[in-house]
This record gives C-alpha cells, sequence and structure tokens, in this order.
C-alpha cells in the first residue's frame, strides 16, 4: 500500500522565508497564483504516485514557484537571431529598426505628444502631418497618408473610390501573399468587383481597354512582389495603362507591395521599382509598405493625387486603419534617414544587412567555427560554406544574395533528422533563440544578419543538444 505525505497549507508557505521574498519580488497575487498551482500538480503527482514517496521542503516547492514565476513573466514576443538568409523574414518580424527609430518611439511612448495637436495654431491637427511632407519629398506625390499595413492601404483605395463598381486587373497580377492572403479577396471584402483581364502571362492594352465600362472605377496594376512570370510573356507599362485610365477619366492605382524610395542600385542591389517611377508614368495613387525595403515599422503608405489623398481621410475606415504615435514616430525618424544617401547604406539596418561584403561574412564565419564546433563536440561537423540569400517578403523574388553560412552537419549518418531536430530546438531555448534553416541533412547558419558576434558566442555555453 502507497504512503503518500500531506502537503504544506498556501497560507503556511505564503508565511515562509523563501515565499516572503517572492512575494516582495513578483507581488502577493502572482505568487499565491502560482503556489496554488505548483501544489496542484503535486496532488496530481502523488495520486499517481506508487509506493512511498519524499516530503518536499518549502524550498523545494519556492524553487518550483519561482521557475513557474520566472516563466510566465517571460514575454512570449522576444529578440532572435534571424540565420535563416531571409533579410526580411515576414515570420521573424521583418525589418529591423534604425537607432534613431526606435529613440523616437521611445519619446512618443512616454508621454503626451503633439500626435493631433497644431503647436503653432492651438487647433487639432492631422497626424499625417508629421510625415506627409516627408514622403512627398521622397516619392514627388502632391499629397499622402499612412494607415496600418499595406493590405489595408489598399482596402482603403478601393472602398473610396471603387465601392459598387468594377477594377479590371490584369489575371498575371492576382497575387497571393503569405498565409494564403489573397488580392481577390481583398477586392471582395473592399465592396468592389474585380474583373479579370488577359491571361496569366500575357495581357496587352486592348484587354484593359476591352474591360472598361459604365461601372469601371479605376484601373489598378499590382506589383508581383513575391514571383515573377517568364518566358513567353508581356505585361502592360504602367505609362500606358495610366495613359488609357485617364483617357476615360478613371484613376490609375499601383500597389507596389514592398516599395523602395531608393535606387537600390546605387548600393550594388538589383533595381527595384520605386514609388517615384510609379508617380512618374502616370499613377494616380501608389501604396507600398513601411517596414519592408523602406526599413521601416508597419504601415502602409499612400502617395499621389491631392484631391484623392482627401478623399481617403475621409472614408470612416481610415480611422480604424490608422497608425498610432509610435508608429508615426518610428517612420517619420526613418523617412529622415533617407535625406542622406550617401550614409544611408551605414544608418538604416535593412539596407546596411543588404549589403554586408561576402569576404567580411566570410571571416565572420571562420571566427565562430571554433566555438561552435567545441559546444558541440564530436557529434556534429562544423564547416564555412558560401551559400545563396534572399531579400524577403515579397521584394525582388527572383534576386539572391552572395553570402556565407555555417553548416552543422551530424557526424553519425543514421538518425541525422533526429539529431537536427534537437540541435534546432537547443538552439531555440537559448536566451536570444537561433533560428536557422535545415537544408541537405545540415543546419544552416547564413550569417548575413548576425548582429552581435559577441552575444551569440557568449550564450553558447547555454546550448543542450542532448
Amino acid at each position: 500500500m502507497s504512503k503518500h505525505v500531506s502537503l504544506p497549507s498556501v497560507d503556511r508557505l505564503l508565511r515562509a522565508d523563501p515565499l516572503i521574498a517572492l512575494i516582495e519580488a513578483h507581488g502577493r497575487q502572482p505568487t499565491t497564483n502560482a503556489v496554488r498551482a505548483v501544489l496542484a500538480g503535486m496532488r496530481e503527482g502523488l495520486a499517481n504516485a506508487e509506493g512511498d514517496t519524499a516530503a518536499a521542503s518549502e524550498a523545494d516547492i519556492a524553487a518550483l514557484v519561482s521557475d513557474r514565476l520566472v516563466r510566465a513573466e517571460a514575454p512570449s514576443l522576444k529578440r532572435v537571431f534571424n540565420l535563416t538568409g531571409t533579410v526580411l523574414h515576414t515570420n521573424l518580424g521583418r525589418a529591423p529598426l534604425a537607432v534613431e527609430a526606435i529613440t523616437a518611439m521611445t519619446e512618443a511612448a512616454r508621454g503626451a505628444s503633439n500626435l493631433e495637436f497644431d503647436l503653432a495654431s492651438g487647433r487639432r491637427g492631422d497626424r499625417d502631418s508629421h510625415v506627409e511632407e516627408l514622403i512627398c519629398a521622397l516619392t514627388g506625390a502632391e499629397a499622402a497618408t499612412v494607415v496600418n499595413n499595406n493590405a489595408a492601404a489598399v482596402m482603403l483605395v478601393l472602398n473610396t473610390l471603387a465601392r459598387r463598381k468594377e477594377v479590371p486587373v490584369s489575371r498575371g497580377e492576382l497575387i497571393e501573399i503569405g498565409g494564403a492572403f489573397r488580392i481577390p479577396d481583398i477586392m471582395s471584402r473592399s465592396g468592389c468587383r474585380l474583373v479579370e483581364v488577359g491571361t496569366t502571362n500575357r495581357t496587352h492594352p486592348a484587354d484593359f481597354e476591352n474591360a472598361i465600362g459604365d461601372r469601371t472605377a479605376l484601373l489598378m496594376a499590382v506589383h508581383t512582389s513575391n514571383y515573377s512570370v517568364e518566358g513567353f510573356t508581356s505585361a502592360v507599362p504602367e505609362a500606358t495603362l495610366a495613359e488609357l485610365a485617364h483617357a476615360k477619366d478613371i484613376p490609375f492605382v499601383v500597389d507596389l507591395g514592398s516599395g523602395t524610395l531608393v535606387d537600390l542600385e546605387r548600393y550594388g542591389l538589383p533595381h527595384e521599382q520605386t514609388p517615384r517611377d510609379s508617380i512618374s508614368a502616370g499613377a494616380d495613387l501608389v501604396t507600398f509598405s513601411g517596414d519592408k525595403l523602406l526599413g521601416g515599422p508597419q504601415a502602409g503608405l499612400i502617395v499621389g493625387r491631392a484631391d484623392l489623398i482627401a478623399k481617403l481621410k475621409k472614408n470612416p475606415l481610415k480611422r480604424a486603419m490608422r497608425c498610432d504615435k509610435m508608429t508615426i514616430a518610428a517612420l517619420a525618424a526613418t523617412l529622415r534617414l533617407y535625406d542622406d544617401p550617401d550614409r544611408l547604406a551605414e544608418r538604416l539596418p535593412t539596407l546596411h544587412l543588404l549589403t554586408r561584403p561576402v569576404a567580411e561574412l566570410q571571416a565572420l564565419a571562420e571566427r565562430l567555427t571554433p566555438a561552435l564546433a567545441q559546444r558541440l563536440g564530436e557529434g556534429f561537423t562544423v564547416a564555412t560554406a558560401p551559400t545563396r540569400g534572399q531579400i524577403g517578403s515579397g521584394a525582388l523574388p527572383v534576386e539572391s544574395l552572395d553570402s556565407f553560412a555555417l553548416t552543422l552537419t551530424p557526424a553519425a549518418k543514421r538518425g541525422r533528422g533526429s539529431a537536427l531536430k534537437r540541435l534546432t530546438a537547443g538552439l531555440r531555448t537559448l536566451p536570444v533563440p537561433v533560428i536557422g534553416r535545415v537544408h541537405e541533412d545540415a543546419l544552416w547558419l547564413d550569417l548575413r544578419c548576425l548582429d552581435d558576434e559577441v552575444e551569440f558566442v557568449a550564450q553558447l555555453s547555454e546550448l543542450s543538444v542532448s
């Protein structure tokens, strides 16, 4: 017959010295809740135990309570080392912010601000005023407004200008982005009717012209930012679509998706269309993201004709989609960095990461190899290898970046899959989790986005792969 011991009461434990210290550190109510949860777990364990059981001391219980409190208070959203090879990784938060943007966010969050207050007149202001002039100077647009992401920007435009009307779009541009998020669905939710024109690989001006009728609200071009159609293809130039739309007295809208504000070729990167390019081609409105190639916080920017921007601002949906003060502050600070293009690659983290020399990454890989090899021991082979990375987040999908990586390969061929699962799981439990990619029976750690070599090495002592 089993002999079970009784557990101390909650009140008795809360009066014990170890628990008093926890109350002072974490508060009475959280500590009380943790004590009850720990005791409940121990009672369940005792009920299922066979044979004699040892009594748990107050110190033992306090240790379990402390561990539970620490885990409960740890934030679920935390910084990670993005070593996947995708610089703007949607699942890992996309663009890292510049120091100036982080400082601006902190100041805005600290207290009251003139978010919607005009200090000169003493009257209510417009939160767009903090960024509109900056955006217009960088894009050549007459006016601008900002919402919380680019999908919201597209929805606001369509709901304002095309509700209960038709919008022709080329079949080759009916994209789906991450999370099964589709342009046709956005159009439907916006209240307009999609009219598909052309074919998947070839669309001509006549296709759009034949689709325009009395119920056509606007023409729209969607930048195929996350794939490329190659071979026997044909697309209608934006300038041609703009001319056709204006001849019919309807707006021409361009959804750029991931929009850059500078010519990336200046920094040795492939060319990517800019909002200024689309405005110059005759677009009346252009939508693009703030947290991708632009390198700022999550936001959707809409630029173009002043009369159309004014209509967007009057739509009740604009309030539901507006940005908060921290986003406005970070976006404004990021945009100001573009005033100094000669130092932009140094000050804007996204551009800095995209332009890191391969030789620098190779040298980093060689420095890190001994530390990783020592920690992993004979169970893994650590080597360096050239690799190809991606910009990510729908930017330049067929282009890749030369990079350098560490490859961690299980020494034993048998059970490699299990060994890699244990290794990737161990890396994810580090103080700053490390996220790589498994490829060809090895874990690849692309070093392009490793921004703190010292911290990376220091936490390897806590890595467990058993």
